[in-house]
């Protein structure tokens, strides 16, 4: 199946020194305006700390900063009581709460950019919140991402970040930076020890996280937008035109009640999938594009990730691109041009809301916890298998058509363009995964121990709908 990075691990290296800085940039109306505003808030902030150091007293950014440190260097047997003492020095006194909360946006924005430039991006960074804690920290981490990404003019922002934001409705919705731990709190219905807990415990998970591979531009880096808008008029991604058909078809296939109906439609979805591939690969050799393989991240959720992750290898392969399974960041890194990325996220969500409505029906009657474990690895593993063959079919079927519809000339002339031109795509998908992670290991697919669900997961897979309800597309 696909390949796990051998730079997935998790380094817990505990950042030492979290230097912050008050000059908290707010997009608001103007260039001008902002720049004149955050400069005033320089001067007002390095005033209030000269003003509080000659007081004896320290900011609240540098309070912040004193309590975190040892949170941060305490080991797992020690860290409750480290983050019980960092929470009782935030929580009090209460006068101090609001400048506190001031502080851990300018912390947080600068905590996030780090990561930002590490590679990680905001689905990313809220899926491993979600994953290694509790809801109550997923909240308040899509907060600091609404509060860092105020920083940029939505222009500055690349599509697929402003969508990713978009998704996780992250927005400020506490009104003045001084009411945010409020907020919080009053959102949380928690004291502000509790809140300072889940602030202490969030930040220590942020600062453990470790590089990663980018897979696209940061909003404020060089090319974050330019370059997208540029690639996008050069080589163009999907056809909107046949992207809302194939969604049309896959939407259908996930309400359907009648197995036939969903199956037809899922086969047909991909094969539209597969044509609209072929047209665009020899566009681009025509037109001379200078198109080039790109990277998504796609998030693989536990319970049995190892099944999830061959269904979206299936799912990649019959689309001409390549996946990298990092286990222990709950994600995959899918390689290859951006009209077949698209087909590959469409597809593979599609085919998973499918394959959990039919593993919970069919899995219905069995009860016992272990049995019930291997009914639904097997299923899942079965079910992968069985639409990888389908896809392949079905991708090959596209191809055969496209042939089929010429003469006998033309379809000579056809098959010396296409052969080539999609050969080329998969060296340059090759080529491109080899240089982003040159050290791999190859990973088999997980095992399936219980008969009953393998048969169950191959007869769903027969049932999924690839789409192809033939009146739909008229």
């Amino acid at each position: 199946m696909g390949q796990r990075s051998q730079g997935g691990r998790r380094t817990r290296r505990p950042v030492r020194e979290v230097h912050l800085r008050f000059a908290h940039a707010r997009e608001q109306d103007g260039r001008e305006e902002r720049e004149e505003r955050d400069e005033r808030a320089e001067h007002a902030e390095r005033d209030g700390r000269r003003d509080e150091r000659r007081n004896g007293r320290r900011s609240p950014g540098e309070r912040l900063s004193a309590l975190l440190g040892p949170v941060l260097e305490a080991p797992e047997s020690g860290l409750t009581d480290a983050v019980d003492v960092a929470a009782s020095g935030l929580a009090e006194p209460a006068e101090e709460w609001s400048a506190a909360g001031r502080a851990l946006l300018v912390l947080g924005d600068q905590l996030l950019g780090r990561l930002w430039s590490n590679g990680w991006q905001p689905a990313d960074v809220e899926r491993i919140v979600r994953r290694e804690s509790t809801p109550r920290h997923t909240r308040l981490v899509v907060d600091l991402i609404a509060s860092e990404a105020r920083r940029y003019p939505t222009a500055a922002l690349p599509a697929r970040w402003a969508a990713q934001l978009a998704a996780l409705e992250a927005r400020p919705g506490w009104g003045a930076d001084d009411r945010f731990l409020a907020a919080v709190a009053a959102r949380e219905k928690a004291d502000r020890f509790s809140t300072a807990t889940t602030v202490f415990e969030l930040l220590r998970l942020l600062c453990w996280l470790p590089p990663i591979k980018p897979v696209g531009p940061a909003p404020g880096r060089d090319g974050s937008r330019a370059d997208a808008a540029a690639a996008a008029v050069d080589t163009g991604t999907g056809d909107p035109r046949v992207l809302d058909r194939i969604r049309a078809l896959l939407a259908k296939a996930e309400s359907t009640e009648f197995p036939q109906e969903a199956e037809a439609l899922t086969a047909k979805a991909q094969q539209l999938m597969a044509r609209h591939s072929i047209d665009h690969a020899l566009l681009a050799v025509e037109s001379g594009g200078r198109e080039r393989p790109e990277a998504i991240r796609i998030g693989v959720d536990a319970p049995y990730e190892g099944a999830k992750a061959a269904l979206l290898n299936a799912v990649a392969a019959a689309n001409r691109c390549r996946v990298v399974w990092s286990q222990s960041l709950g994600f995959c890194t899918v390689l290859g041009f951006p009209v077949d990325l698209e087909s590959v996220e469409l597809l593979y969500t599609s085919l998973l809301v499918q394959a959990t409505a039919a593993l919970n029906q069919e899995g219905a009657a069995v009860r016992s916890g272990s049995r019930k474990r291997a009914f639904r690895q097997s299923f899942l593993v079965a079910y992968a298998e069985r639409i990888a063959q389908r896809l392949s079919a079905a991708a090959s079927a596209a191809e055969e058509e496209y042939e089929s519809e010429a003469g006998a000339a033309e379809r000579e002339s056809r098959e010396s363009r296409l052969l080539p031109a999609l050969a080329a795509r998969d060296a340059a998908v090759r080529d491109s995964t080899d240089r982003m992670f040159p050290e791999l290991k190859s990973t088999r697919a997980p095992a399936a121990r219980d008969y009953a669900g393998w048969i169950a997961g191959q007869a769903a897979a027969d049932r999924a709908q690839l789409g192809s309800a033939r009146g739909a597309l008229k």
